[in-house]
């Protein structure tokens, strides 16, 4: 974090808590005028620390109240399979977030999804059809304790 200074990280903590604030609020919270306010937030966004901006959605609201994760082993571990592993992953709307890990599978999948039956066509008509799949383990998710995205910083 070279180059951030206290304001600069006042700034980023008020935004990562409410992506919503007006400039105006914004300046009144880190106690600086609205113009170096705006000028912050406007490097900060040039330099990569703030990415954009989103709502966040009721899961349940949309049908999508279930959460699974799925460990996934390939078949080969090339750069190819993982390429079009990873473009497949991308491409589907279930899967909200795929990792490559270390360890005893090659990736970790989280995806949401109705319910149980949503789960399973999920299963056989994407998961199991996605480039390189060899094995896959998943764990449903009985309870959320914690989902945020914030950063501690």
């Amino acid at each position: 974090m070279t180059g951030l200074d206290a304001k600069d990280r006042k700034i980023l903590a008020a935004l990562q808590a409410d992506g919503r604030l007006t400039t105006l609020d914004l300046a009144q919270a880190v106690h600086l005028s609205p113009t170096a306010t705006a000028e912050r937030v406007k490097r900060l966004t040039r330099e990569g620390y703030i990415l954009g901006y989103s709502a966040r959605l009721s899961p349940e609201k949309l049908g999508r109240g279930m959460i699974v994760f799925v460990e996934v082993k390939l078949d080969r571990t090339s750069d190819d399979v993982f390429g079009a592993f990873a473009q497949a992953a991308k491409a589907n709307p279930d899967i909200v977030e795929c990792h490559m890990v270390a360890g005893g599978f090659d990736y970790l999948i989280k995806a949401r999804v109705k319910d149980m039956t949503a789960y399973r066509a999920f299963l056989s008509d994407a998961l199991l059809t996605l480039p390189g799949v060899r094995e896959t383990h998943t764990y449903a998710v009985m309870e959320e304790v914690k989902n945020t995205g914030a950063l501690a910083f």
